[in-house]
């Protein structure tokens, strides 16, 4: 795939791809102009309207994206933090304790869900996909098949799946999934290598286009992760030249704009940077970056949270809807959404009321800071502990 992959990058990148470009020509004192053939785009057709209409519902005010799409062996590590054994009915269990929180459809729009959790149903039998349309919460799906060593990198990664994705994303539509996710990373302490930024953004156009064409609204996410030292200013320049190749991809691809959805990590310093940087700060770098490289025909940009503490992403976030911005710019959180919850829980049945109630205090401290109303006060020790790992996989 890589091979494959490395071939397209290295095609013209001139305007003329798929055409010709047509130059006069003379005959004797007589000038002619050459017939310019042109191509037109294929769109994504048939689901052109409903992929808008899908990605403007999960970009509404004051709603954001839960994510719980971690693998089998990602949330069994979740669960052995509270001393659970990872099997299919604990994971069902901690998954139908979040998706049947009474309220939560008021802050959450969209959950990205793992494909097992996606087929499962309630333990008194009604589907998952069921318990999220009564709350008007769109069903999404996790579709890549994680990341892999990129031959001829700096030690960087590649994302695997997109063999089958035409028909695993037929039959995800079919079960009630509306939109699809990827995720791919790009590591500043790797380099980054042009070859692996390359390799991300042509990964995710690829994604996107298929995805479009079976009626789910990407989300584009290449992870520009925290790892390293390195200052603020360094992870402006790798997400911009990141995020540049990412869109002239999309564009190549022929991909809708107004039915997609951005996924991107905050503009920080490396976690072992020796400053850390205050929401304002973050929020001016991060912004700054959006507004080069992100098209406004863009409806949302739903950030992940990447390690930081539960209340270091909602005042991120908060501190960027200061002022209007051209897109909706939200959350899509995991971790920073799950933490105290998990913790709350312990996997005992007299706890599912109290980690449903902390659910919903995340959940409404970060649709106010996507209203730009958020205040930290009366937070939790809980809510304020990072959860950076390095190298962290899922």
């Amino acid at each position: 795939m890589a091979c494959v992959s490395f071939a397209k990058h290295n095609a013209p990148s001139s305007s003329w791809i798929g055409g010709q470009q047509s130059l006069p020509q003379r005959s004797g004192s007589s000038a002619r102009l050459a017939t310019r053939r042109v191509s037109l785009p294929i769109r994504a057709g048939a689901y052109t309207d409903e992929l808008i209409k899908t990605a403007k519902t999960i970009a509404s005010p004051g709603r954001g994206i839960l994510a719980i799409d971690e693998s089998n062996a990602t949330c069994g590590k979740r669960l052995s933090s509270i001393g659970l054994d990872n099997t299919e009915p604990n994971r069902q269990a901690y998954r139908q304790l979040l998706l049947t929180t009474p309220g939560l459809g008021e802050y959450i729009s969209g959950a990205i869900l793992f494909e097992e959790t996606l087929y499962q149903s309630t333990t008194d039998g009604k589907k998952f996909v069921d318990v999220l349309h009564d709350q008007k919460i769109v069903p999404g799906i996790k579709v890549d098949k994680g990341l892999v060593p990129l031959p001829g990198s700096n030690n960087e990664s590649w994302c695997q799946g997109l063999d089958g994705l035409s028909s695993r994303s037929a039959e995800y539509y079919k079960q009630g999934a509306r939109f699809a996710k990827w995720r791919t990373v790009v590591s500043i302490p790797c380099g980054p290598s042009a070859l692996a930024v390359k390799e991300a953004a042509w990964g995710l156009a690829r994604y996107a286009a298929i995805s479009q064409d079976n009626g789910l609204v990407p989300i584009v996410e290449p992870e520009i992760l925290l790892d390293g030292d390195h200052p603020i200013e360094r992870t402006l320049e790798v997400a911009e030249k990141v995020w540049a190749e990412v869109f002239y991809y999309l564009a190549e691809n022929n991909v809708i704009f107004e039915g997609i959805l951005l996924k991107p990590s905050m503009v920080t310093p490396g976690a072992e940077h020796k400053e850390r940087a205050n929401p304002e700060t973050i929020a001016k770098y991060t912004l700054t970056m959006l507004k080069r490289r992100v098209p406004p025909a863009v409806p949302g940009i739903m950030f992940l949270s990447g390690g930081q503490s539960e209340m270091e992403a909602t005042l991120n976030l908060h501190a960027m809807n200061q002022s209007p911005n051209p897109w909706h710019v939200s959350f899509s959180y995991a971790r920073a959404l799950q933490n105290t919850v998990l913790k709350t829980w312990q996997g005992r049945p007299e706890n599912v009321e109290a980690a449903q109630k902390a659910l919903l205090v995340r959940a409404k401290a970060n649709s106010l800071a996507q209203l730009g109303k958020y205040s930290a006060e009366g937070e939790s020790e809980e809510a304020k502990k990072g959860m950076f790992v390095k190298g962290y996989t899922y």
